[in-house]
Formats: C-alpha cells, structure tokens, sequence
C-alpha cells in the first residue's frame, strides 16, 4: 500500500477503533461484549502459543539448570578439594608423627648401644626369595649396604640383611622360621639360641638345661663373630613361658619379642659396631610393680556395748 492521504486516514481510524473497543472491554468487566471474540482468538492462537512456549521453555530451563548445576558443581568440587587436602594433611601429620616417635626410640637404641646406624624405610613386606617373613627397605649398596647386617628399631631386633641391591635390601625377621640368633639372659651369662616361629613367640635352646629361668626375664643378643650378621646388646624379648627342665641338656624357653613384626616402618641398619659390648645397658626400664593396695577395717563400739568387766543386767 502506497503512502497516500487516504491510507494515513484508513490507519488512524482503525487506531480510534481499536482504542474504542479496548474502551468498552475494560468498562464492561466480565460483561465485555467483546469477551466472545478474545475467547475464539485464544482458542485459534493458544496452541501456537503453547507450541512455542514448549519449544522454548526447555532450552531456557536446560540453560539456567546447567548454569546453576555448573555452580553448584563448581563450589562441590572446591569443598571436595579442601576436604581431600585437609584429611590429607592431618594424616600426613599423623605419620609424620608416628614416623618422628619411631626415630627418637630408634636413635636412643643406637646411641645407648654406641651402634652407627642407617636409617631405611620398609617399602615391601612379603615373600622374598623363598623366605617367608621378609622386608624391603628402601637402601642398599650405593649407601653402604652390605650382607648380614644387623636390622633394628626403637622396639628391639628386627632381623638381619640378605640380600642388596643398588638402591634396595631384603632383611630377614628375626620371627622367620630360617632365623637364627644368639642370645643371653639379662644379668647373667645364660647363653642359647632363639629361633623365629612366625606370629608365635620366638624359641630358645638355652645351652644349660638347669639354668634358672623365670616368666619376665629378658634376653639381648649374644653377638656374632666379627659383629656378623649380629651385634651384641640389641633387645629381643622377654620370656613369657619355661618349658620344665626334664634333665635334658637344653632348656627351652618362648619368647615374646619387643618388636611388633606387622607394624614395621622405620629402622636402622648397623653400620658401624660398638667398641665395646653395651651388655644390657641398651634393654628399656624395668615396669615398676604396681603396689597392692591395703584396706584396714576399724571396728566402732556401739553405745549399748559392754565395757570390758561389766556385764549387762537384764531388765
């Protein structure tokens, strides 16, 4: 339609019509005589309405779902993290701990015996070489490593080196079925020879089979031809059963040692031997006995009691 006189006319009547008939509808309230006519226009243009708002709505919805599900996911990830970090660092704190407990007991042990250690960490435990209780530690020839070393820790004797690698060595636990030490009774000269039994207390053959053993005695081994493979003085246990003599030529013994075979970590391997045999010197303090408590009973005479040279007269 071209722009002339009469289209601009046309258009300003249909606007005055328009204003006219909103004019009535909104006066005539839910009486409006143009009610019929809004009714079929949303019959003919809701389902095209609908059709689009479905079609829309989605995409909308999906885009802010994801929007606050990105959120959501973001500040979950970030709380995961801080968690994952902060369990991480308490239980490195823990280790670190555990690890720098284990270290002072051990470095107590080496300077009480006057033994130059290496440390090591165990980083394998398991079958090696067919033996059955065996250890790797995380040291070997290129830190002066060598074969039949002796193996300790805060705790005690932990076993001997058999095998070495560059960078790595097997050790032998002292409570392995193939191991065996020389040992001798705390305070005396009672010499015999403790063998392992797995997770049950170590065996001895004590050489003099009237030797007088007692539950709680303790042993430290005996040491070895050139300090090979053992050292003298280190702890290895306290005896926990006397098997009767029966006039055999040995006496047997069971021992409970002071290391805990399952829980090993840290330990030192003998580098340097003492000078001198430490003896016992190297063994804990002895528990002090925990005294038995004593209970005194008072009697309290009652008032209606007789005195000692009286006697009560019946009423």
């Amino acid at each position: 339609m071209r722009d002339t006189r009469e289209s601009r006319l046309l258009l300003v009547l249909l606007i005055a019509v328009a204003f006219a008939l909103i004019t009535v509808d909104i006066r005539g309230g839910e009486d409006s005589p143009v009610d019929g006519a809004r009714q079929g226009a949303a019959a003919v243009f809701g389902p095209i309405e609908n059709g689009v708002s479905s079609a829309v709505d989605p995409v909308g919805n999906a885009v802010s779902a994801i929007r606050d599900s990105g959120e959501r996911h973001d500040r979950l990830a970030e709380l995961e993290k801080e968690n994952a970090a902060l369990k991480a660092r308490l239980g490195s704190d823990d280790r670190n701990s555990s690890r720098l407990k284990q270290l002072d007991k051990m470095l107590k042990i080496a300077g009480e015996g006057q033994y130059g250690i290496k440390g090591a960490q165990v980083i394998a435990i398991g079958a090696a070489q067919g033996f059955s209780w065996t250890i790797t530690v995380d040291v070997g020839a290129n830190d002066g490593i060598q074969r039949d070393m002796t193996v300790l820790n805060g705790d005690g004797l932990v076993g001997r080196v058999t095998t070495v690698g560059p960078d790595t060595a097997t050790v032998l636990l002292a409570n392995d079925p193939d191991f065996t030490v020389g040992t001798r009774m705390e305070a005396g000269d009672e010499l015999g020879f403790a063998s392992g039994q797995g997770d049950r207390p170590l065996r001895v053959e004590l050489l003099n089979g009237k030797a007088e053993v007692k539950k709680g005695d303790r042993l430290v081994t005996f040491g070895s031809q050139a300090d090979k493979p053992f050292v003298p003085g280190v702890p290895v246990g306290v005896v926990s059963r006397v098997d009767p003599s029966g006039g055999d030529l040995t006496r047997t013994l069971y021992v409970t040692p002071y290391v805990s075979f399952s829980k090993l970590d840290i330990v030192g391997i003998v580098v340097q031997v003492p000078k001198k045999d430490p003896r016992d010197t190297v063994l804990p303090a002895k528990p002090r006995p925990t005294p038995t408590p004593t209970v005194t009973v008072t009697v309290t005479p009652s008032a209606n009691a007789p005195v000692d040279g009286e006697i009560q007269q019946e009423q």
